[in-house]
């Protein structure tokens, strides 16, 4: 079989895949009708996402990831690969693994992304009076190239544009309509924009630009020395999930016997909607997590590669 032709069966065989859009979904998102009692009630009781945050803290150590990233560099490579990429990457194979963190709530309902998406912020200059630009990707979990690459040639592509090319996202262009607009209208028109996405019926153009319309908003503080072990979620568009990565320091790291070892560590603080899953399936996700960091060479296979979940979890 032909190139063109393998391709063309692949692609075929992803659009079988694709559930089909029923009664009651959104552009973004199938709606999950099989919620218990709980889950069905909570958004009415507590309908606010600001008011359903679960804070999770984790400190990871980092020494067998900078070896990998190390020797990844040492290769030679036009945009060298970083700690923050290979983050954005770990969050991104969990969320395809454990699906359920890419659910949301919108208009007192539980949906399943279709997509799973990123935004987070790049500074032209470090510079107190240096714009800032908000940036979305998408992270295609079917494709050949790894969950690394795909962050890294990404990320690549929206600083080159950004910094060297000195042109701003398609998200801030959006930003700066809306700014111009006098306050009394926006107050109208805002409020407009709230009615149409309770009903998904949100403009596409405006929710491709929206950063809060994501599976997970990642601020990357410790590329400035700062440190928050908290970030708040908003009402705001559908992000139920935000991660802020902290600074890399030493710390103590305890054996069974009671000696330690200091090693390179890093700390993500996560805050997430609660309502989008339980308590237990969020400690497996984070289980998920450390496996990634303590074999990081599993995310250099392809994204569309299967890991064993039982192997992830119990590891």
């Amino acid at each position: 079989m032909a190139v063109s032709d393998e391709k063309k069966a692949k692609q075929n065989e992803k659009t079988a895949k694709k559930p089909k859009r029923r009664w009651g979904d959104r552009r973004d998102g199938f709606r999950v009708k099989e919620t218990d009692g709980m889950h069905a009630l909570m958004p009415f009781v507590l309908p606010n996402r600001a008011d359903n945050e679960a804070v999770l803290n984790e400190v990871l150590d980092i020494t067998k990831v900078r070896e990998f990233l190390n020797a990844k560099n040492a290769a030679g490579v036009d945009f060298k690969y970083t700690i923050f990429h290979f983050i954005c990457a770990v969050i991104a194979k969990t969320i395809q693994m454990r699906p359920h963190l890419n659910r949301f709530y919108a208009g007192h309902r539980m949906y399943q992304r279709k997509e799973i998406s990123f935004a987070f912020i790049v500074k032209k200059q470090f510079a107190d009076d240096s714009a800032e630009t908000l940036v979305k990707m998408n992270y295609d979990p079917e494709s050949e190239n790894s969950p690394l690459y795909q962050f890294n040639s990404r990320i690549k592509e929206a600083v080159t544009t950004i910094r060297k090319e000195d042109k701003s996202s398609h998200t801030m262009d959006t930003i700066g309509i809306f700014a111009k607009i006098p306050r009394g209208v926006l107050r109208f028109v805002i409020g407009f924009l709230r009615m149409l996405d309770y009903y998904g019926k949100m403009p596409k153009s405006l929710a491709n630009a929206d950063p809060y319309n994501v599976t997970a908003f990642i601020s990357n503080l410790g590329s400035i020395n700062m440190n928050a072990h908290y970030h708040h979620l908003t009402n705001w568009g559908t992000n139920s999930f935000f991660c802020v990565i902290n600074t890399i320091k030493k710390r103590p790291f305890f054996n069974d016997d009671g000696t330690f070892e200091m090693k390179e560590s890093i700390d993500i603080s996560l805050t997430i909607d609660e309502r989008i899953a339980d308590g237990v399936y969020f400690a497996k996700s984070m289980k998920v997590v450390r496996y990634f960091f303590e074999h990081p060479e599993a995310l250099d296979e392809p994204a569309e590669s299967l890991i064993d979940i039982d192997t992830a979890i119990h590891n």
